[in-house]
């Protein structure tokens, strides 16, 4: 039975065949968020591969800008040797070339970055610039504990018990603020992180789906009643 006019399954399909070709699983411009061991590398590499996009490793791209003694590259060098974190604005740099390349015209997988709020917010300006706005910001969410299983099979003989909650402490520090800045714009998705890889999936592809399937400014919206009920409890 044909869907309605105002059906999520037919403005899911208008709104990726406006953006290019490819159907209903393809022309996404995605942000990957989670803890460190929550999977979001095989899921980046899954969903690029179901959506047709690249997946931008950012930690590759920085490599590959080093590796290559490129401007940027050379720049970043400076600050990695001497022990110092990399400027955002150096990141951003980075990353927006990336971004631009030809590949991504239809949409990308990021995997990696932003890791804050300011960075989200000079990527978004970025990408605005650009013409290639973010269209969802996927976040895999996996409790402290079981985080914690999965480091500790995985960790280095020096890293300790200690070590590797403080890490987790580090991340959900940004995390939070990170998440919230997405969820006011109307393009957080939480997902339970725990599960088989393939339904993992299925749940981000049904999830992005139904995400997509309503107006930016009507996720907004929503958003905004929703975190304003949240502080007035």
């Amino acid at each position: 039975m044909p869907c309605s006019a105002a059906s999520p399954e037919l403005r899911w399909t208008r709104e990726t065949e406006r953006r290019g070709p490819g159907g209903a699983d393809r022309a996404l411009r995605i942000v990957l968020l989670g803890p460190p061991g929550a999977g979001k590398g095989t899921q980046a590499v899954r969903l690029a591969a179901r959506f047709g996009v690249p997946h931008i490793a950012t930690g590759d791209i920085f490599r590959s800008n080093v590796d290559q003694g490129t401007p940027l590259g050379r720049v970043a060098k400076r600050y990695l040797d001497s022990g110092e974190l990399v400027p955002d604005d150096i990141v951003i740099d980075i990353v927006s070339e990336r971004l631009a390349d030809p590949d991504c015209r239809h949409g990308f997988v990021l995997d990696g970055f932003p890791r804050s709020a300011p960075q989200a917010s000079a990527l978004s300006r970025r990408l605005d610039e650009l013409g290639t706005p973010l269209d969802a910001a996927i976040s895999l969410e996996v409790q402290e504990e079981e985080l914690f299983q999965r480091l500790a099979a995985r960790a280095r003989a020096d890293d300790t018990e200690q070590t590797i909650r403080n890490r987790l402490r580090v991340f959900a520090a940004s995390n939070h603020p990170l998440l919230r800045y997405y969820e006011q714009r109307g393009l957080l998705a939480r997902i339970d992180g725990v599960g088989d890889p393939d339904d993992l999936t299925e749940l981000v592809v049904a999830r992005l789906k139904d995400l997509m399937a309503h107006p930016i400014t009507e996720r907004r919206r929503s958003a905004e009643v929703a975190l304003a009920s949240m502080v007035g409890r």
